[in-house]
């Protein structure tokens, strides 16, 4: 038997029914990932399309993710070309554009290759893995990310009172001057946090783990809008999120993430966020190695 992923079920929903969804998702033979475009930080859009920059880079990647990879392929040679090309198109018409306006993403890759499979990612998208002997294991390229967005957003609430609180985070003027400060720095060796966006030189800083796959194993490639069910709200730990989604499919996971976003905590005081609710992507995968 050769080996080979499947997709079971994928599911994306926008935060904000009214507003782009700025995460994207694909998948071939060689490759399931979700691209989170992080949320714009300048004083209005540059990119026609896609309906925000985020969606327009998040897109850009995913088109060329999931044209371009192959079991063969180097995904950071392919990162940095997509990267190269972004910049190009972007910088050509918005010049002077400040770098906290720069589009960027997050992205989790399940990367399938001749010797087997991979995490591949940058940014706080994640993999969670399932081994058919019940270990389970969270992957991910910034261990703490979420700890350090949580105590950041729990400042912003203790600010403004909360989520919806000021015009949000981007309405309360020191809340976008601390972000703005963070996004500006992102992508430059000073800050050591790197993303996929308009920086090639972020090709050289992917994060990359081969996945010790001995027998059929299932895997959650999500944007951290999904992750939250487990690092944010605690209701599943790695391995029952996988279990869950296997036995129910992801529309009753994202249904319950809503009601946790939306009734049970909206202005964020027992779970602290930036956003009431987040653009959730996620694909639930089969991983089968060779016999």
């Amino acid at each position: 038997m050769t080996s080979r992923i499947t997709i079971l079920d994928t599911i994306s929903d926008p935060g904000n029914p009214a507003k782009p969804n700025d995460d994207s998702f694909g998948h071939n033979d060689a490759c399931a990932f979700v691209i989170d475009g992080a949320t714009g930080l300048g004083d209005r859009q540059y990119m026609d399309e896609g309906g925000s920059d985020a969606a327009w880079i998040a897109q850009h990647f995913a088109r060329g993710f999931q044209d371009r990879i192959t079991r063969d392929s180097s995904v950071s040679e392919i990162a940095r070309s997509l990267s190269l090309a972004a910049r190009t198109e972007f910088l050509a018409h918005n010049e002077s554009v400040p770098r906290y306006a720069w589009p960027l993403t997050a992205f989790a890759m399940l990367h399938h290759t001749r010797d087997g499979f991979h995490f591949v990612g940058l940014g706080d998208s994640c993999l969670f893995l399932l081994q058919e002997d019940g270990s389970a294991a969270m992957h991910m390229a910034i261990p703490g990310a979420y700890e350090y967005e949580q105590n950041q957003a729990r400042k912003h609430i203790a600010r403004t009172g909360g989520i919806t609180k000021e015009g949000g985070a981007l309405g309360n003027s020191e809340t976008l001057a601390l972000l703005r400060q963070h996004r500006e720095r992102q992508n430059t060796p000073a800050s050591g946090v790197w993303t996929l966006g308009l920086v090639p030189e972020a090709a050289d800083h992917l994060v990359s783990e081969r996945l010790d796959i001995r027998r059929k194993a299932h895997a959650i490639v999500c944007s951290d809008g999904f992750s939250d069910l487990a690092v944010l709200y605690a209701t599943y730990d790695s391995t029952s999120l996988v279990r869950t989604a296997l036995a129910k499919g992801l529309r009753p996971m994202l249904d319950e993430l809503r009601r946790f976003e939306r009734a049970i905590d909206p202005e964020g005081l027992r779970y602290p966020r930036y956003k009431q609710s987040d653009d959730t992507t996620a694909l639930l995968v089969e991983l089968t190695p060779s016999a």
